[in-house]
């Protein structure tokens, strides 16, 4: 899994997408619930399944976790690619309204968390649980995809904020595998309020902690929600940005209604009362939109009409 190292240049897919003015608002992962696996060490294309771990026990994780509902992602120390000597940390992160915790526990290898993933709640059979020895957290957890196998600008843009995040919170933040929207790296999930944000820079990583940890989105910078549908998260960001209002409980989503002429209008509750935002889908030029990737790319992109 060793190579060259990549570099940036004008050819990036990231640098392209930032000079055409690519929209990131609706591009969050469509999960509301994450597990973490640490892997240290080095990962290939497909992540966890190309890694240090055994390809077969780390297939079944992942099977495991998209059965009980939830997106995995393989997790690392920033700028500790060496193995650990045993074990993986864990993490089942819920984003949903109302359910924002993450839950932490260990397992000495994966043939113990196959056994964990397996078991389910009573209550809840479809999903998957944390075991009863987890840890409650609730305070923001911060994964930067570095990602270098699966697209360079992950890696090259990734690897800086991870670094520069790391040392104002340390303990809080990890490098982590594919998040999706390569193009706007650096990408940035925060859990467990699952906000996905692009284009973060590693100089204003002191800045955007502190307004995270103030109860406080970044509209400029922010993709997304993770778990909602795309016309909606970007329906979010637009009514963050067009009211000037940055507090993370301002608005939830109430409704989705397509109408005739081809908008979307997006129910928004807010502490003033309902909102409703128009929203147009539009399709790109055609582009190349990751690195590895083909030209002649589209993408589904949406524009906030009005408020109302």
């Amino acid at each position: 899994m060793s190579g060259p190292v990549p570099r940036e240049s004008a050819s990036r897919c990231a640098l392209q997408a930032q000079l055409r003015g690519d929209p990131m608002a609706g591009t969050a992962p469509p999960a509301s619930r994450l597990l973490l696996v640490e892997q240290a060490g080095p990962w290939g294309p497909r992540g966890l399944t190309e890694s240090r771990a055994d390809a077969d026990l780390a297939r079944q994780v992942d099977e495991l976790a998209a059965a009980g509902g939830a997106r995995m992602q393989a997790i690392r120390e920033p700028a500790r690619h060496a193995g650990r000597a045993k074990g993986h940390r864990v993490a089942l992160a819920d984003t949903r309204d109302g359910q924002q915790v993450t839950w932490w526990w260990r397992v000495d290898d994966l043939a113990e968390l196959l056994e964990q993933l397996a078991r389910r709640s009573p209550d809840a059979p479809a999903d998957l649980v944390a075991p009863d020895d987890a840890v409650e957290d609730r305070d923001p957890v911060y994964l930067v995809c570095t990602h270098g196998k699966h697209d360079a600008c992950c890696a090259l843009r990734g690897r800086p904020v991870a670094t520069a995040l790391a040392e104002v919170r340390p303990g809080r933040v990890w490098e982590t595998t594919h998040v999706g929207g390569d193009r706007f790296a650096a990408n940035l999930l925060v859990l467990p309020y699952g906000e996905m944000y692009g284009r973060v820079l590693p100089f204003a990583a002191s800045d955007f902690v502190d307004r995270i940890e103030a109860g406080d989105v970044v509209p400029g910078l922010m993709r997304g929600r993770a778990g909602l549908p795309p016309v909606a998260q970007a329906a979010l960001v637009f009514a963050h940005e067009r009211l000037a209002e940055t507090r993370r409980d301002a608005f939830a989503v109430t409704g989705i209604e397509k109408l005739e002429d081809g908008t979307t209008t997006v129910g928004l509750q807010s502490a003033h009362g309902p909102v409703t935002a128009v929203m147009a889908t539009e399709i790109s030029e055609p582009n190349k939109l990751t690195c590895r990737g083909p030209q002649g790319v589209r993408a589904r992109v949406y524009r906030g009409v009005t408020l109302r």
